[in-house]
């Protein structure tokens, strides 16, 4: 009598199945499902996203559900002509009931186009990431783990450094500099290896008087002045953090005894705002802002559209509407004074959630009714 492959031969299968030059295909069987008992999904260079494969499967098959590997088509080089209009999400079927979130072009270009904006394998991240505006979050993280694994080369458009631990448990930070067009790019990318989260650490301009230097700001809601999203999620569609996660970053700011405030991030796609004041601090106003930034909100939008846990834990930097700018005199002594405090707060929350949630952080409300298999309750 045949026994039943392992995880780990499937896992073997599939990676075999890729290196032969084929994209490998999973078909599932779920007994019990009436209205989709079979699904299948196609996969580029699945080593690079192993753990969560073996996470998923593992609780599949735990489920009941007979999962076997095969070899679907011959895999699409990144100069075929067809491999561009493969790429186009607005063609994908929303009515077909799909084992994995991205095709495998799409998969294949965004592993590609990781090692090209980080300067580090896309096969390197963990399933923890933290984002930052700043270098010196780099520097704090580098002290923190003197063993994380950089970019190979100099010059990356936003390098990444990865704590790594079994099973890609770790820890990755991604320095995306300014603006909310890198928050976008790398988050699409970031998307199909399925993080369990994604938390932005990064600086912003505090909007209340009584807010001081160096006080951190929890999101609860944010306003998206960015546009680099409004095309693909139009802006009457609610974005929020995810509850646990904040939940989470909320007893480490207590446990640190550190000052902060709760409430509405405005994210801007003009840095000099203050240039043309009328429109953008009505907004602000209307909507309670407490915060102001270039990325988190981006951030968010994209967590919420490819179904990541999200959070954002901000530390003040400025105050620009009273009278407190973010010059080079002070910059540099606040950069020092905040940098190690905002890291290991946010750090002690990912540990949390590593213990807490081994399986990753419950999203049921980033879930759609048509949404894939993979990620899902297994048993539905």
């Amino acid at each position: 009598m045949a026994t039943e492959p392992s995880v780990e031969d499937l896992l073997d299968a599939l990676d075999a199945v890729a290196a032969d030059g084929w994209y490998p295909a999973v078909d599932v069987r779920r007994p019990w499902s009436t209205a989709n008992p079979q699904i299948t999904g196609e996969f580029a260079r699945p080593d690079a996203i192993r753990p969560y494969l073996r996470r998923e499967l593992a609780a599949l098959m735990k489920a009941g559900a007979d999962v076997s590997v095969r070899a679907s088509r011959p895999a699409l080089r990144f100069d075929d002509p067809a491999f561009f209009d493969a790429l186009d999400e607005d063609r994908v079927d929303l009515r077909t009931k799909k084992l994995f979130l991205f095709g495998p072009e799409r998969m294949a270009l965004s592993l590609d186009r990781l090692a090209h904006y980080t300067g580090t394998p896309a096969e390197r991240f963990q399933r923890h990431i933290l984002f930052t505006n700043y270098a010196m979050h780099v520097e704090s993280f580098r002290e923190r783990f003197p063993d994380a694994e950089g970019p190979s080369r100099p010059g990356v458009q936003m390098p990444a450094w990865h704590h790594a631990a079994p099973d890609g448990t770790g820890v990755s930070l991604v320095n995306i500099g300014v603006g909310p067009s890198n928050a976008k790019t790398i988050t699409d990318h970031l998307a199909v290896l399925r993080p369990d989260t994604m938390v932005m650490i990064g600086h912003c301009g505090g909007l209340r008087n009584h807010q001081a230097l160096g006080d951190f700001v929890l999101a609860t809601a944010y306003q998206r002045a960015d546009h680099v999203l409004d095309e693909v999620l139009p802006l009457d569609i609610p974005v929020i953090p995810n509850h646990r996660l904040n939940t989470v970053l909320l007893d480490s700011l207590d446990a640190a005894s550190a000052r902060y405030r709760l409430g509405v991030v405005h994210t801007t796609d003009n840095r000099n705002w203050e240039f043309n004041q009328r429109r953008t601090l009505a907004m602000m106003k209307s909507a309670r802002c407490i915060a102001v930034d270039m990325e988190s909100a981006t951030i968010a939008a994209n967590g919420f559209r490819y179904r990541i846990p999200n959070a954002t834990l901000l530390c003040v930097s400025d105050k620009p509407l009273h009278a407190e700018f973010k010059l080079t005199a002070g910059a540099r002594a606040f950069y020092e004074a905040s940098k190690r405090h905002h890291l290991d707060i946010a750090l002690t929350a990912l540990d949390r959630v590593r213990r807490d949630y081994p399986d990753g952080l419950p999203n049921q409300e980033l879930r759609a009714a048509d949404e894939p298999l993979l990620g899902a309750d297994q048993t539905r």
